[in-house]
């Protein structure tokens, strides 16, 4: 008779731990604010880059910015996109990432990033080709600038 109670409190110990630890870990699980884009200088790469893509990809552009443990999928790291295509800087791919969003996620890691292309047009310069354009480009600029040597 004493194996059957011993065996309850074993079950009810661990049932309460799982509990416990399931309740932990829903409360631990970090989440993105979602907030209004906001306006920066479309001539600065760097600005841009600071504002819109450090909070996922890091500040130093390696994948590590406060919002990665987020995301499904972790940020790529930027610094080696020369070196993961033969040492060339893909700055096409990159400005096409950037104006039409990812179109295989494979490839890039996930869908969750942005179009900027799009947000970029809803900017006070309005919905101006020739801006969103300007952005991509010294956006695109700036990251070929991050490349580890």
């Amino acid at each position: 008779m004493r194996y059957p109670a011993i065996r309850s409190a074993v079950l009810l110990s661990a049932l309460l731990f799982s509990i416990a630890t399931l309740a932990t870990a829903q409360q631990s699980q970090p989440t993105i604010k979602k907030v209004p884009m906001e306006r920066t200088a479309a001539n600065s790469g760097e600005e841009m880059f600071n504002t819109y893509c450090a909070v996922c990809h890091g500040k130093d552009a390696k994948g590590d910015g406060p919002a990665a443990a987020a995301l499904k999928v972790p940020p790529a790291d930027l610094t080696t996109l020369a070196a993961r295509h033969n040492g060339k800087f893909p700055s096409d791919y990159v400005a096409n990432v950037l104006r039409s969003g990812v179109s295989e996620a494979k490839a890039h890691g996930s869908k969750e990033m942005p179009i900027w292309g799009t947000l970029f047009g809803t900017t006070s310069e309005g919905s101006n080709a020739g801006n969103v354009a300007l952005r991509i480009h010294n956006l695109t600029l700036y990251v070929e600038s991050l490349q580890a040597k």
